[in-house]
């Protein structure tokens, strides 16, 4: 992979990142009175699951580019469901 490629990468999951986690505060607003260490794992889980959900979007976006937007907000939803998960599982 070339800089170039790994640049564009690396804005495309600090996005869905971004985005995730603004999804987990919408769907779970407790977050915010949650401990340090709940929040915490929940963006650990969040994380631990990036790699394959970007690679479901780069598979879905290169497969079917027209429904790329929903290839996008279905690994932000994805990522943000972990983290709920994990709250909801405290």
């Amino acid at each position: 992979m070339n800089a170039a490629s790994q640049r564009n990468l690396d804005t495309l999951g600090n996005k869905i990142g971004h985005d995730a986690l603004t999804t987990l505060i919408r769907l779970c607003p407790d977050i915010r009175t949650a401990s340090p260490s709940q929040q915490e794992a929940a963006c650990a889980a969040m994380r631990a699951a990036s790699k394959d959900a970007v690679n479901q979007l780069l598979d879905d976006a290169r497969d079917a580019p027209g429904v790329s937007h929903i290839a996008y907000q279905t690994a932000v939803l994805a990522l943000a469901h972990e983290g709920v998960k994990v709250l909801r599982s405290v």
